[in-house]
């Protein structure tokens, strides 16, 4: 069996250590500071990001920590898996709750509990397959805008002390509604940042996270089904651990208003394709490069158990709303390079008034309660909003590949 956070380390970030250790080292007074004795809340938090922010706390023990998210599976492997580890210091006062957090229960249980010192929200619709037509459009758009919005309002009844929302590089001059859903989720927290201390995160692709193209590369080896991928999509990646770094450096060190990014060099960049085959080096397999999904499928059982020729096919990417590269900060935006020694911060998002996000909502709620909206409503209500919103549209989305 592959240790995948080793591969990890050796094949994808080829670095042993997190990028972000020196500036988690260099701030450890501050990070103690901000989390030592509070009551945090996670949403969220059964998702690799999520749970890797978690395992990135508690080593300054929070005086509570409650976690929602609406994997009930995922909550319970969180909870074994932080109970099974000798270096977490798990709180006295530690709860999981299965729930939407747009939900009512939700709500009572916050106000109930009269806030939360620190609250930061990972629940979103991350992958850029979730846009496909009206109904995978609208379910998207609530929970990255819409429920957002709600728990913004909420957070302002009981403001925390702290309140990180996590982004995606795929906002930087976003072309599918995925990104320009976060880019808006940014407009609009940072509306709230003069009420209570707001930060979010733009960031790489995590290595092997849940849903994610290289996890899905585990999943076909452990059944003997072939792979397939991109080999023109090019992406930086940090390890599950680095990602939940960055957000608690983000969430606990960062101004009001702020967004954080990874200061990733060029060398660092890897194709989906690249991943593919040197997992399966690794594994000791060679390699049979295939002219279709077809063959590749035809070719899968009889070619790896009788020759250990495991077959792949790669392909050129053509689903709508695939960006071709990564970028986290756009020419328009200023960028503190120098605070941190593995993160850049954008100091100049500009808020807009909380009446524009709730004309905007108005809107997109409007468009939703029609029987006959069409994508391409959504995606001009968006543009409206997002100057920079450049939607590539082709008629292909993922669901229709391996």
């Amino acid at each position: 069996m592959i240790n995948i956070n080793e591969f990890i380390s050796k094949y994808v970030t080829r670095r042993e250590l997190s990028m972000f250790l020196p500036d988690i080292n260099a701030n450890i007074a501050q990070l103690k500071q901000e989390i030592n004795g509070k009551s945090v809340l996670v949403i969220g938090g059964a998702g690799t990001i999520g749970s890797s922010f978690i395992k990135a706390l508690l080593p300054f023990q929070p005086k509570s920590l409650t976690v929602v998210d609406i994997n009930e599976n995922g909550l319970t492997e969180l909870t074994r898996d932080l109970r099974s580890s000798k270096d977490q210091n798990m709180p006295e006062e530690y709860t999981t709750y299965p729930m939407n957090y747009a939900d009512n229960v939700f709500k009572k249980l916050f106000i109930n509990r009269k806030g939360y010192d620190i609250v930061a929200n990972f629940s979103a619709h991350k992958h850029v397959r979730s846009e496909k037509d009206i109904y995978s459009v609208e379910a998207l758009i609530r929970n990255n805008i819409i429920n957002a919005k709600k728990l913004l309002d909420l957070l302002e009844e009981y403001p925390p002390y702290r309140f990180f929302c996590v982004s995606t590089d795929k906002a930087a001059n976003p072309v599918n509604i995925m990104g320009g859903s976060k880019k808006i989720m940014e407009d609009m927290i940072m509306a709230y940042s003069s009420k209570f201390n707001i930060t979010t995160a733009r960031f790489a692709n995590v290595a092997f996270s849940n849903g994610s193209l290289p996890e899905g590369f585990l999943n076909r080896i452990s059944k003997h089904q072939p792979i397939s991928a991109p080999n023109d999509v090019t992406r930086y990646f940090v390890s599950p651990m680095e990602s939940g770094q960055i957000c608690l450096l983000a969430c606990m060190l960062g101004n009001s208003g702020e967004v954080f990014f990874p200061k990733l060099k060029p060398e660092h960049i890897m194709t989906f394709s690249e991943i593919a085959n040197l997992l399966l080096n690794e594994l000791e397999y060679d390699l049979e490069y295939c002219k279709s999904e077809s063959e590749a499928i035809s070719k899968s059982l009889s070619v790896i158990d009788k020759t250990n020729r495991y077959p792949v096919y790669y392909s050129k990417s053509n689903t709508t709303g695939e960006k071709p590269y990564e970028e986290f900060y756009t020419s328009n935006e200023i960028t503190d390079m120098n605070r941190y020694k593995a993160l850049g911060v954008i100091t100049n998002i500009k808020s807009k008034p909380i009446s524009d996000i709730d004309l905007l909502i108005e809107k997109l709620e409007e468009v939703f309660s029609s029987k006959c909206t069409k994508k391409e409503k959504i995606i001009a209500i968006m543009k409206d909003f997002l100057v920079n919103f450049d939607h590539k549209e082709t008629g292909k989305t993922l669901d229709s590949k391996m």
